[in-house]
């Protein structure tokens, strides 16, 4: 049977090329990963109407969740980190007890995620490095402020024309450039900014653990899904065992 463990489910971006390929890598065997692509208009990946599409995609959640419900999985994400800052955190809590209200499956989101990864770490000061514009890199610095986190060193990614256009090289030096004596750890946002590829030998550079939008929503499907497992390559929020 697919799945045998356990299936997860994640709701992606319409234009994304990057989060599918990065949960597949970090799904460990007798897991199998399932998606649906939300709902969002304009250019894919843009800086700008990120706002709307982000907006536009809560406004269709519903639809997308129940087309997702159908493959039974043991876990819904919704993948998409950016998604949480234009929510904020009352309605966001509000969005997950709605949807397991209403569909009976465990949701979580990428942004919850972190925080929730965060807090198993014992994080509370973190520098954070974003790709987004500077509106939504401040969203993104608020919205750690209101979970209780001190954010030390926050950075956007210069020179981004399109996110879903950007390298794990680029988002390596963003981390480095954040990076500075007072945090605890290094957060990277946003799901389609590759970024899995380089925590491993980022926290060997920087002595301190490093995760991403991405690690940390696998890390939590994973541990709410019940499975636990040592994934190895990825940072050590994935390599240690779930908690």
């Amino acid at each position: 049977m697919t799945g045998w463990r356990a299936r997860l489910g994640f709701l992606i971006p319409p234009g994304s090329p990057t989060t599918e390929p990065e949960i597949c890598k970090m799904t460990p065997p007798g897991v199998s990963a399932h998606f649906t692509r939300m709902v969002a208009h304009g250019i894919a990946g843009s800086l700008e109407g990120q706002e709307e599409r982000n907006r536009t995609q809560i406004a269709h959640l519903d639809e997308n969740i129940a087309l997702l419900s159908m493959v039974k999985p043991s876990v819904i994400t919704l993948a998409h980190t950016a998604t949480s800052y234009t929510l904020g955190r009352a309605a966001e809590q509000d969005l997950v007890q709605r949807i397991e209200s209403t569909t009976g499956i465990p949701f979580i989101t990428a942004f919850g995620s972190v925080v929730a990864a965060l807090k198993h770490l014992g994080i509370s000061r973190v520098a954070v490095g974003t790709p987004y514009s500077e509106a939504s890199t401040l969203q993104c610095k608020a919205n750690l402020q209101a979970h209780g986190f001190e954010v030390v060193s926050c950075a956007r990614l210069e020179g981004v024309t399109n996110i879903y256009d950007e390298t794990a090289e680029r988002a390596y030096r963003l981390a480095r450039q954040v990076d500075v004596v007072g945090a605890q750890a290094v957060f990277l946002s946003g799901v389609g900014m590759p970024t899995i590829d380089i925590l491993e030998v980022l926290e060997r550079d920087i002595g301190k653990p490093a995760i991403s939008s991405a690690s940390a929503m696998m890390w939590n499907a994973l541990r709410v899904a019940g499975v636990n497992a040592s994934v190895a390559g990825y940072g050590q929020l994935l390599q240690g065992l779930q908690g």
